[in-house]
């Protein structure tokens, strides 16, 4: 019995999905804000501050492994659902919730490795949705992106290890926006095209010191089309370091669209 904690996103459906076709038995710990998997028999709806609850929920099922998959918003720690373990366990949640996203999770993590609970890689049952190191579209970056492409991975590389940023977007070598706590898609809407030209690209980097069992750079095809839209010309990825959602649709459209999609 695997243990999946779903927060929001496409990619905890497409984990879900192969978990079904495989016939593997499973139980949904449910954080999204909307609790959409409410109507899967095997999910349950809980705040993050319920650890004694959650705990009580995976060892009845037995599941001895679990993944994180979509994105765990900050809770509101005033307006927190608590019970025993929650309360032993606040102090570090709200260390961690001071720290950013990513040390919230570290924290969880670290909670479930003492109750004897392993966390696996979110990629585990879909290898299919990362790629590796290589230019996936027919349109390559030239010498002027490779500049901006190595600006944004310097960048990035220098912001801090709790920092929300997995996001750069750098254009004819300047740095035109860093993603913030709202995400890539608040960061693409704030990037305005060039006239005439695309330029510019989209670096997603996993954060500095960042647990890559969780938490992932993820992209889509909605990315690609705000992309097309802030006049960007390509994406750039970690190898195996991301989430790739529909990958035949974002190329098709990066082809199409004269953009380029590369894994370094």
């Amino acid at each position: 019995m695997i243990g999946l904690f779903f927060g929001d996103s496409k990619f905890p459906k497409e984990i879900l999905k192969k978990i079904k076709s495989k016939k593997i038995n499973y139980t949904i710990i449910d954080l999204t804000k909307k609790k959409i998997f409410k109507k899967d028999k095997n999910s349950y709806s809980v705040s993050i501050g319920q650890f004694g609850k959650i705990l009580n929920i995976l060892k009845k099922n037995k599941c001895t492994k679990v993944l994180f998959a979509g994105k765990v918003a900050k809770p509101n720690l005033s307006k927190l659902k608590l019970d025993l373990k929650g309360i032993y366990y606040m102090p570090r949640i709200i260390k961690g919730a001071k720290l950013g996203d990513a040390a919230i999770l570290k924290e969880i993590i670290k909670i479930l490795r003492l109750e004897k609970i392993k966390v696996i890689n979110s990629l585990f049952f879909n290898p299919e949705l990362t790629l590796k190191k290589g230019i996936y579209s027919k349109i390559l970056p030239n010498n002027n992106d490779k500049k901006d492409i190595q600006k944004a991975s310097s960048k990035l590389s220098k912001i801090g290890k709790y920092n929300y940023s997995q996001g750069i977007i750098v254009r004819n070598n300047n740095v035109i926006q860093i993603e913030g706590k709202l995400g890539t898609k608040n960061m693409l809407k704030k990037c305005k095209p060039l006239r005439g030209h695309k330029s510019g690209v989209l670096v997603k980097l996993p954060k500095k010191k960042q647990d890559l069992r969780i938490d992932l750079p993820t992209i889509g095809i909605k990315t690609l089309v705000q992309c097309k839209t802030a006049g960007l010309k390509g994406i750039v990825l970690k190898a195996k370091q991301h989430v790739l959602i529909e990958k035949k649709r974002c190329i098709n459209f990066a082809n199409k669209n004269k953009m380029f999609l590369a894994i370094k």
